[in-house]
């Protein structure tokens, strides 16, 4: 029973604050009673499906419809990954300050904020075809009957897991990854509309994410040295977490045959391959929402500007339960605001409303669905032309030889001839947008005669060959396209660009690069501070001799990366997130001072530094930030990294001259992302730390003779709840 609710109007973070600021009040929370796991028993029978796990314990779905196959694997994805497959939709209903406490209040106000929630229940109905709410339905039935038979696992008051639930993660999740969570954050800074890039740590833009990226690089066979179509699916996530890639294969006698990666609480492939066809996907970063600023009634500040009128908030409450420890509790009511621009925030430094792409979509699922089932490269083209995705790199292939990149997003068609940067005026009605760019119209490339395509978070304008290109001028600078370039994307052009006639084996090299271009920032870094007169400091001259000799490649075994790393690391960081970086210098002598202190040199090897840490596995790891072969690390008490995000789910697709699959994945961990007793939590990691992989058993016929386990959900017999 609910004892005290505190009331007030707070920014995001004040709402944390208030929780420990105030005076702690002794709540008794009713419990909620037994789960009825009749209904829930009672929907699982009107399933059939198969679950075969291979020997890395990848699952194998199979089933007559599409809804069995979702059923199965929500049931299997579960068996390896509930808890993040609970916490994700607890987020998503804004429940999350609950279970994790203060610092999860922010994320719980976003979910009424955007509206997460009203969309949902207003246009589930009416937005979504009958079948994929079938196959979202089955998936949460899935997951829902794995917890029915594992109610020890289960947060009390969870179940039922709902197909809305799965809908609603794509709702609330799909515009973090182009950076709205920043801004918003931003406006509570004061900080206008600065844009940090080292998010995408969806449902948690509290935490302190690690920087992500992503490599896609696709080669028609007019560039193959033995006419095949290769791809590269090589998504760059943290490897725990809400964002973190899960593998399966699922096969449907209605034509649901996919193999690749899923989210938490995803049922569908969001990147990978079927039959026909692949897509790699990268993080992409236009300009996809607007902060205007809002002149208040002086007589009412629920009232604002427009047009030389004065118009009434629209209101509503968010009520957020935020766990304090053992019986403690409190819920804080804030006051949730919307004007004609979208939602609204008010701060100390005044009032700001935002307008994003986006908003008051929620067919994210049905894309993907059609996405998954598209048999070539015009239904393929035809699933985005729905844009109901917000944005995301596309790097396509398919078995008849063509290749694309598509700069995909919801680009607001903006008034011309107006500065769209920083902080917009929001009394005039001209500058509230209504519409989006039409798909044909976004930039994109079709099968350019250089045969090759590739992104790596950069510009669109440089996804190929030179004269191939898109010509910026065609595009309107209203969309506010992305103009950078990454050591990455630098090394792709080095790499597949100089390379007529590439190989199998150069393919795969070329995804392993672990060298920072003479053109990458760190690369100007480097010759700053060896430019530096070291006077009398035997250090900085030692260091700087290192830095000159270093080949600037991260091989375990370099002598040069340590420093050169750790050096560029913090200014990169910075920048990230969008603070003003320190000085190289001054990193490097910091450099200086950690490896002095922790490995008595200024020249350890990049192995003894660079770990990468699961369990029992100890390794050293190729790779940096930045680099193709992307490795990043968190810094550790004894002076050396553990890698915490980068390369993760990786895959090289091929299709030979004759049209014939061939696929390879590996992962970073295993199967098993949250049993550590399990031989799955960690067998895949000395593979890919060797940068190796294993074959993908696409057709059912490739898994005969490999199958480890095979078992209909419920029936798992090396599972002791279910097998009594």
């Amino acid at each position: 029973m609910l004892r005290i609710v505190k009331t007030g109007l707070i920014g995001i973070a004040g709402l944390a604050f208030l929780i420990v600021a105030g005076i702690l009040i002794r709540g008794e929370i009713e419990a909620p009673g037994p789960l009825d796991a009749k209904p829930i028993l009672a929907r699982a029978a009107t399933y059939d499906a198969r679950i075969a796990r291979d020997a890395y314990g990848v699952p194998h779905v199979s089933g007559t419809r599409d809804a069995d196959v979702a059923f199965g694997f929500g049931y299997a994805h579960a068996e390896d990954d509930y808890k993040t497959i609970e916490e994700v939709a607890i987020a998503t209903r804004g429940q999350l300050a609950a279970i994790k406490g203060k610092d999860a209040a922010v994320t719980d106000y976003l979910v009424h904020l955007m509206r997460v929630w009203e969309n949902v229940d207003a246009r589930y109905d009416t937005d979504l075809s009958p079948q994929v709410r079938k196959v979202i339905e089955a998936y949460a039935d899935g997951v829902n009957y794995y917890a029915a038979l594992h109610p020890d696992k289960v947060t009390p008051g969870f179940l039922p897991l709902t197909g809305r639930d799965v809908a609603a993660g794509f709702v609330f999740k799909t515009p973090f990854f182009y950076g709205l969570d920043k801004q918003l954050m931003a406006i509570f800074s004061g900080k206008g509309q600065q844009l940090s890039k080292d998010g995408k740590n969806a449902f948690l833009p509290t935490g302190t994410p690690l920087p992500i990226g992503s490599n896609g690089a696709a080669v028609a066979p007019s560039r193959s040295a033995d006419h095949a179509t290769r791809l590269l699916v090589n998504s760059h996530q943290p490897y725990t977490g809400p964002v973190a890639w899960y593998e399966a294969v699922l096969h449907s006698k209605e034509g649901w045959d996919v193999a690749g990666g899923f989210f938490p609480g995803s049922p569908f492939m969001l990147h990978g391959h079927n039959r026909n066809l692949g897509w790699a996907n990268t993080v992409n970063e236009p300009d996809l929402a607007d902060v205007y600023e809002l002149k208040l009634n002086p007589a009412n500040d629920n009232q604002y500007l427009l047009d030389g009128k004065w118009h009434d908030f629209e209101k509503s409450e968010a009520k957020i339960r935020v766990k304090l420890w053992g019986p403690f509790w409190w819920t804080v009511t804030r006051e949730v605001l919307w004007s004609e621009h979208g939602p609204v925030l008010k701060t100390d430094h005044g009032a700001f409303a935002i307008r994003y792409a986006g908003m008051n979509e929620i067919r994210q699922v049905e894309q993907y669905y059609r996405l998954d089932k598209s048999r070539n490269l015009a239904e393929w083209r035809d699933a985005l032309r729905l844009q109901a995705l917000p944005s995301i790199n596309y790097i396509y292939a398919d078995r008849q030889g063509n290749i694309a990149y598509v700069y995909n997003g919801l680009f607001p068609v903006r008034k011309e001839g107006f500065d769209w940067k920083g902080t917009l005026p929001g009394d005039r009605s001209d500058l509230i947008w209504k519409s989006y760019l039409p798909f044909d119209k976004i930039p994109q490339l079709l099968n350019p005669r250089s045969g090759y395509v590739f992104n790596s978070n950069n510009t669109p304008f440089r996804a190929t060959a030179a004269n191939d290109n898109l010509d910026p001028k065609n595009f309107s600078p209203t969309l506010g396209i992305q103009s950078n370039m990454t050591n990455r994307a630098y090394r792709a052009e080095e790499n597949f660009g100089t390379d007529p006639s590439i190989t199998r084996e150069k393919f795969r090299a070329y995804k392993y690069d672990i060298t920072y271009s003479a053109r990458s920032e760190l690369a100007q870094m480097i010759a700053a501070v060896v430019a530096v007169d070291p006077g009398n400091d035997a250090d900085l001259k030692a260091a700087q001799a290192i830095l000159k000799s270093w080949d600037r490649r991260t091989n375990v075994d370099s002598r040069g990366a340590a420093l050169g790393v750790l050096m560029g690391q913090p200014v990169v960081m910075a920048e990230l997130k969008g603070e003003t970086p320190p000085k190289p210098i001054d990193t490097l002598h910091e450099a200086i001072k950690t490896l002095k202190t922790h490995f008595n040199r200024l020249d350890p090897t990049w192995g003894e530094v660079n770990r990468f840490r699961r369990g029992t596995v100890d390794l050293p790891i190729d790779g940096g930030p930045d680099t193709y072969r992307a490795v990043y690390g968190e810094p550790q008490p004894d002076g050396t990294l553990t890698a915490k995000a980068g390369d993760t789910f990786i895959m090289f697709v091929e299709w030979d001259e004759h049209g014939k699959l061939h696929s390879e994945s590996i992962h970073q961990f295993g199967s098993a992302t949250l049993d550590t007793k399990s031989p799955h939590y960690a067998d895949q990691s000395p593979l890919f730390v060797g940068m190796k992989t294993k074959p993908v058993l696409f057709e059912e016929s490739d898994l005969e003779g490999h199958v480890a386990e095979d078992y209909k959900p419920g029936e798992r017999k090396s599972d002791p709840e279910t097998s009594r």
